[in-house]
């Protein structure tokens, strides 16, 4: 039986990726880096840490990582603020609102830092549905690694066979296969160039999930 769903937060619970980009974008601009949109898909599910990591090494830059993710979250914090039309996804409060009924345990584990996951959780009440958040930058290595995800069902008590992983990009998907836990793909807006052939389903609206279609593939778990 499941009796945790792992939820991605950007992409998942809420479509923040606009303002990562912008925010990403903008600080690429500032460095001078020549960062193309494909090169950026590649990040999609990585800790802003683990970007920079890279970048740093890839174009020889001067600066501190820890700078460049403060730069990068002052600018991502801002524009978040200003947005007064974010909000969560279609459908997926309700769903997470249908899983809480039936009591399964919900667990966020995304790569953003713990004050992106605190503010975005302020913003919207989502407290009261999650028994743990966990964030991508208390890893040393980013999704696809499925560290996170591990470590998500061991906080939560649950087997991985018991647990469910909901992601929208190549990278998460990948750590949840790794973990060896069942994963939904969501489509989002904003998966493009995202290949998520991995995942076990691969779902366009969260009107297409509920707590009984969930319990419904625990027999494919099972297999």
């Amino acid at each position: 039986m499941i009796r945790t769903v792992i939820f991605d937060m950007d992409g998942v619970i809420i479509d923040t990726e606009p303002i990562h980009h912008d925010a990403f974008f903008t600080q690429f601009a500032e460095l001078g880096i020549p960062v193309s949109a494909a090169e950026y898909a590649t990040f999609l599910g990585k800790s802003t840490r683990n970007v920079f990591q890279l970048l740093k090494q890839k174009y020889g830059l001067s600066q501190d990582v820890e700078d460049m993710v403060l730069r990068k979250r002052e600018l991502f914090n801002k524009s978040f603020d200003e947005d007064a039309t974010l909000d969560l996804l279609p459908g997926v409060r309700v769903l997470i609102e249908d899983l809480r009924r039936h009591d399964v345990q919900l667990v966020v584990a995304s790569s953003a830092s713990k004050a992106t996951i605190a503010r975005v959780f302020d913003r919207f009440g989502l407290d009261e549905y999650f028994t743990h958040r966990i964030s991508g930058e208390d890893f040393a290595e980013s999704k696809p690694n499925p560290a996170i995800f591990l470590r998500a069902a061991e906080l939560a008590d649950t087997p991985v066979t018991a647990c469910i992983v909901i992601e929208d990009a190549a990278n998460g998907v990948a750590a949840a296969k790794a973990a060896g836990i069942y994963c939904i793909a969501y489509v989002s807006p904003h998966s493009e160039g995202q290949n998520l052939h991995q995942a076990d389903r691969i779902i366009r609206s969260f009107d297409e999930l509920s707590a009984i279609s969930i319990e419904a593939i625990v027999p494919v778990i099972q297999a």
